[in-house]
């Protein structure tokens, strides 16, 4: 099978080694006052500026509990990541988008919070945000990697994937993110389109937040684990090659579904967890989710409507439905203010079983309500170990204590595509990070693509939504990221190097790398844009929410971070 090429995407090897640029980023080697040719562009060294002053974000040590002591600029063009441990992720955590940097003095002049207005090195500069319709991007023609073939590229939206499939079939959109599972025979057979297979790991699944009553009592979650006839919702909602989740990290990721498999279909003993709960006649609650498709969730008022129907008939639980708007959503059940289940799920971002399972459980989660030292303890542990086989044993821990305390029930992992027209040269729909419209050739001035929502915002450090992240990935760019098959490669850096025990990472930046507005990318950018997730305390902190999530949570924890009232 395709999804079998994501076991080699996970090699903690792999990443500890990545150092030579790879698919479309073009590759250059200089030395002081060279001028190399790259796949777009040439790039320029620059001769090293005696007054340099190097910006560090010092987090004083490491009793804070996060992963970050100090990120050092050493020079113009090195920056060193001095980590509180092991992080043998670090490659693939820092290619993914969200780590993305922005000139200093653009966060600066936004107060940390450049929502619309993002500046990046990117291949597209942000033309114009059209509220409600489209953003538009131009080429960026003095891009160092493969410059877009292209003038224009235009992302647009349409919440059902039946709009999006329509505007593909009359040619007014050349690419768009998740057809309808019913409609993927009728794609195939369609000369003038194209189905792209998008081997993402992911996990659809139904949420708790346990500082809710019922949720509070573990019995009352393993009732509703055992009650759910999952198979039935995965034959009926999705498409072949999808499978009934046995954990919650897809098995494709090294270390994913160490330990036990998730709990059988059983009526009869799901009836009796809620009666020794006090429940046999039931309750009331609710079902919250968004009306946004996703690869793991193509239909996902159909799922929700399924789920509503078996509650009611196999656990005598009423339950209605409650549609949200998708920011509001995904800000309310990240918070832990959900009372009652919530339909969400999860796109691997980076090719590490952490991405799934240190988000989802961290201690700092607040998701599920009060997070459980049975599972986040283990997962610390495995986090620092660089090598897989030492690690296993502790995943096993913790999908146990995930499989016993239930705060979550897993449900599915998708099979998931992407369309296109025929005559598009080069398109593609990549495991980890984004597609990139650079790549995409339909022989004309302007490229359109469809997904499914409008972004959040454009400053995706603060964001964690899929359209945001993707409409960001255009624009600014991380010191890695991924190639068009999900192997890790370096971006905005040449190479980052680790210390014998994976604890220091220093990295080389590319040189000569023109930010949009035409100052040249170093050291600093990097440690401010950086600072701007991290550090609380930093005016740059401000963001769209103020969260930071993913800095938050794949950091073990922000840096000054204010003292929890709970």
């Amino acid at each position: 099978m395709k999804r079998m090429r994501w076991l080699a995407l996970v090699s903690v090897i792999a990443l500890v080694l990545a150092a030579c640029g790879g698919d479309g980023t073009g590759d250059t080697t200089t030395t002081a006052g060279e001028t190399t040719t790259t796949a777009g562009g040439t790039t320029t060294s620059v001769e090293p500026d005696p007054d340099f002053e190097g910006r560090v974000l010092d987090a004083g040590g490491c009793d804070y509990g996060g992963r970050v002591e100090k990120i050092t600029a050493l020079d113009e063009f090195t920056v060193e990541f001095d980590l509180c441990g092991p992080h043998p992720a670090f490659l693939a955590q820092i290619a993914f988008g969200v780590f993305g940097i922005q000139p200093e003095e653009h966060l600066e002049a936004t107060g940390g919070a450049p929502l619309d207005n993002p500046i990046g090195t990117g291949p597209y500069v942000l033309q114009e945000w059209v509220r409600g319709d489209s953003v538009v991007y131009q080429r960026f023609d003095d891009y160092y990697g493969t410059v877009a073939p292209h003038q224009t590229a235009v992302l647009r939206w349409a919440t059902e994937s039946a709009g999006r499939l329509t505007e593909l079939a009359a040619g007014t959109a050349d690419g768009i993110t998740f057809p309808g599972t019913e409609d993927l025979e009728d794609i195939e057979a369609n000369p003038d389109l194209v189905l792209l297979d998008k081997p993402e790991p992911n996990i659809f699944y139904m949420g708790f937040t346990n500082t809710f009553a019922p949720w509070d009592d573990v019995r009352v979650r393993q009732a509703v684990a055992l009650g759910i006839d999952r198979q039935r919702i995965v034959d009926t909602f999705y498409p072949e090659g999808s499978e009934t989740a046995s954990h919650f990290t897809p098995c494709v990721v090294e270390n994913g579904c160490e330990g036990e498999s998730w709990y059988e279909f059983d009526v009869e003993a799901a009836q009796q967890l809620l009666a020794d709960a006090g429940l046999a006649d039931g309750f009331e609650t609710t079902i919250y989710y968004r009306d946004v498709t996703r690869g793991y969730l193509p239909t996902p008022g159909d799922v929700a409507a399924d789920i509503q129907a078996q509650l009611q008939e196999n656990l005598n639980i009423t339950a209605s439905i409650e549609q949200m708007e998708s920011a509001e959503f995904i800000q309310q059940s990240s918070a832990g203010n959900l009372d009652g289940i919530h339909l969400l799920g999860w796109t691997g971002d980076y090719p590490h079983v952490t991405n799934f399972l240190d988000f989802h459980f961290a201690d700092t989660n607040l998701q599920f309500g009060d997070p459980h030292p049975e599972i986040y303890e283990a997962l610390n542990e495995a986090s620092q170990l660089a090598d897989a086989a030492e690690a296993a044993p502790l995943y096993e821990t913790a999908n146990n204590a995930i499989k016993e305390l239930v705060p979550m029930v897993p449900i599915a992992h998708s099979a998931a595509f992407f369309a296109a027209a025929a005559d598009v040269d080069g398109a593609y729909a990549p495991p980890w990070g984004q597609v990139m419209f650079n790549f995409w050739d339909n022989g004309t001035d302007t490229l359109v693509f469809y997904q499914g929502n409008e972004p959040i915002s454009l400053y995706c450090a603060d964001e964690t939504d899929g359209e945001s992240l993707r409409a960001c990935a255009q624009v600014v760019e991380a010191l890695y990221s991924y190639t068009q098959e999900g192997e890790v490669q370096p971006q905005l850096a040449e190479e980052c190097v680790p210390n014998d025990d994976l604890s220091v990472w220093t990295c080389s930046l590319r040189q000569g790398v023109l930010f949009h507005d035409g100052s040249t990318f170093d050291a600093n950018d990097v440690v401010a844009s950086f600072t701007a997730g991290l550090d609380a305390s930093s005016p740059l902190h401000t963001g769209n929410s103020g969260v930071f999530e993913y800095y938050d949570y794949l950091w073990n924890g922000l840096i000054n971070a204010p003292e929890s009232d709970g």
